[in-house]
């Protein structure tokens, strides 16, 4: 088998669609190099998809938007939706932290160094953040330096969300019965 065959899922991914998840993980503001070296394609096809996904925001009807500043680029709500935001968040935590609890929960469980890797530096303040609030708990690993970030009771309380809910939503094979057959 060469491996041409097996690409990642992301390869599914039309490159605008690509950006657009690399700028919700991490959650900041990226300049296109960044965003090339993530994607894995050049700085002007990041560019061309960059511009694709802007024009796509802007004819819908969305709370997001692909925001340029200078030479970096985020998503972000559209201005004069953070009201409505807080207004409807159950607890009090910024955006930036409430992405990293939904990575967390998404994940189950994550080492902090693979979450930091994800979502970049500005985690480690939403990990404080989140432990302070008592939304996530965090136990140093058996063997290495990094910790296990998980979530509490008080998520699943605050959240309502049931294991099963956090399950990806794909096809699965049936499950093998596995008793074993008399003989």
């Amino acid at each position: 088998m060469d491996d041409t065959t097996q690409e990642a899922p992301s390869a599914d991914l039309s490159l605008p669609a690509r950006i657009e998840a690399i700028l919700y993980l991490k959650g900041r503001s990226m300049t296109l190099g960044e965003l090339a070296e993530i994607s894995g394609v050049s700085r002007d096809a990041v560019e061309m998809g960059l511009i694709t996904l802007m024009a796509d925001y802007a004819h819908r009807d969305t709370a997001l938007e692909i925001r340029q500043e200078g030479q970096r680029y985020s998503l972000q709500l559209r201005d004069g939706l953070g009201e409505l935001v807080q207004n409807l968040l159950p607890v009090d935590l910024s955006t930036a932290a409430l992405r990293t609890l939904a990575t967390i929960a998404l994940k189950k469980r994550i080492l902090q160094s693979d979450l930091v890797e994800l979502r970049g530096s500005g985690a480690y303040d939403h990990i404080k953040e989140l432990l302070a609030q008592n939304f996530i708990e965090r136990k140093r690993q058996s063997e290495g330096r990094s910790y296990w970030l998980t979530l509490s009771e008080k998520f699943h309380r605050t959240f309502a969300i049931k294991t099963d809910e956090l399950k990806p939503k794909r096809a699965e094979p049936a499950p093998i019965d596995p008793e074993p057959q008399a003989a």
